[in-house]
């Protein structure tokens, strides 16, 4: 895999980051490392390569997901022993102020759906779930083809629309 992105490590400068949105500031400001470090989630940075500030960052983490909360048209494929399904995280994804509406936010994307595919074929995952923080958010998941699961606030993109993008 071409390295766009790489580990977040400590000689990042998490410091300076800011995308706008306390939350996903704070998080990698904060928290992320402590994350890595218990294997709850791993989280990937881009840098800008002349300055060596942090572009943005995505994590990733296995999550299952109730076999309710499918869209039916999904569901009828799955076994129906399964009352959850394993499933990817993209649990953040943020882009520093400096570097938005720079197309950086979608490299992050298909880099983390790229990764996501490819540990699929190791450890099952059946889709890659996102939890938007707001409605400009779910709008940018949207473009990509993420379907809304209802009721719950999550939205999803089958490993099988992802598999086409990549093979």
């Amino acid at each position: 895999m071409n390295e766009l992105t790489e580990s977040l490590n400590s000689s990042h400068r998490k410091k300076e980051f800011s995308c706008g949105k306390d939350m996903l500031d704070n998080y990698l400001q904060k928290q992320a490392n402590q994350d890595i470090k218990k294997k709850l989630s791993v989280c990937f940075v881009i840098k800008d390569e002349k300055t060596d500030l942090l572009k943005g960052y995505y994590t990733l983490a296995n999550i299952s997901i109730p076999q309710n909360l499918i869209p039916n048209e999904f569901k009828k494929k799955l076994p129906k022993s399964y009352t959850s399904i394993p499933t990817t995280l993209l649990g953040r994804l943020a882009v520093d102020n400096r570097f938005q509406g720079k197309g950086v936010g979608k490299l992050l994307l298909i880099d983390a759906l790229k990764r996501s595919y490819i540990i699929s074929k190791s450890i099952g995952s059946s889709a890659v779930i996102v939890a938007p923080l707001d409605k400009d958010a779910k709008s940018f998941y949207e473009k990509y083809g993420f379907i809304s699961l209802p009721d719950s606030g999550k939205m999803f993109l089958p490993m099988n629309t992802i598999k086409i993008l990549f093979e």
